[in-house]
């Protein structure tokens, strides 16, 4: 075999060999090649650009309910999930921004914008939005992306011969699922997403907050508009599916909210 076909053989080779041998904290198969490291410096990266380049809420009593429920979430999310490894600190900024949103960054980072604070209208609920963003860092969602847009440079990455100047900051912001924030539209998949609504039940759950507020959150979503496009259209649940989605996860959320002490925030 020629010299110049040993190379993209190699990689195919270790691509298949790589797929599939990691899990998601719920047990769905998961490829996502990019080391956490890594991972954790774009996070920081991004998280940067975003702070000198959107406006920054200063309300002592928005900035203190925020930093509250994040707390509190952060700690629900090391209950619920004991195994996996979370950043020292987590660094959390509220954003002048009318969209309803927030995000979570790899390396320990959470954005929320000022728009959120008028939908979310218990620290509960802003802990369902909280905690789902939460998920999906933990359930490496933004590498898993990443991994797929990079294709068989995730595997030159992993082996050294890339590196993260290789790829462009459009694709960064894409992966980490805050391309919204930067005017690149590119949610999470559906799949991410409902993977994240019950990881964030269940953390909110462990953080002392109600459950069933995630139900009233999304029904505010639901009434406060933004011309969600048809399901089939959209790689986001429609409100009335993630409803559905989120009722079914409640029994078992309910009874690890009862098992630990309301927060109060």
């Amino acid at each position: 075999m020629h010299r110049r076909f040993l190379l993209p053989v190699f990689l195919l080779g270790l691509m298949a060999s790589l797929a599939g041998c990691g899990e998601t904290p719920t047990g769905r198969s998961q490829l996502a090649l990019v080391p956490n490291a890594l991972m954790a410096d774009m996070g920081e990266d991004a998280f940067n650009q975003l702070r000198n380049s959107q406006p920054i809420n200063r309300d002592t009593q928005a900035n203190q309910l925020v930093q509250c429920v994040a707390e509190k979430v952060v700690a629900g999310a090391e209950a619920s999930y004991p195994g996996l490894a979370f950043p020292e600190r987590w660094e959390v900024v509220v954003f002048e921004d009318a969209s309803p949103n927030a995000f979570a960054l790899p390396g320990g980072r959470i954005g929320v914008h000022s728009g959120l604070l008028r939908v979310a209208e218990t620290p509960a609920q802003l802990a369902a939005v909280i905690g789902h963003e939460v998920g999906h860092v933990l359930a490496d969602h933004g590498n898993e992306r990443l991994t797929q847009q990079l294709g068989i440079k995730a595997v030159l990455l992993v082996v050294g011969l890339l590196g993260e100047e290789e790829f462009g900051n459009q694709q960064l912001m894409q992966a980490l699922g805050i391309g919204a924030q930067l005017g690149i539209n590119l949610p999470f998949s559906r799949t991410h997403e409902e993977e994240a609504d019950l990881m964030g039940l269940e953390i909110m759950a462990r953080a002392g907050f109600d459950p069933q507020q995630s139900v009233a959150l999304w029904r505010n979503m639901a009434a406060s508009g933004g011309g969600q496009p048809p399901e089939f259209l959209s790689t986001h649940p429609a409100h009335e599916s993630r409803i559905r989605a989120l009722q079914q996860g409640l029994e078992k959320a309910t009874a690890s909210y009862r098992a630990v002490t309301p927060a109060e925030c």
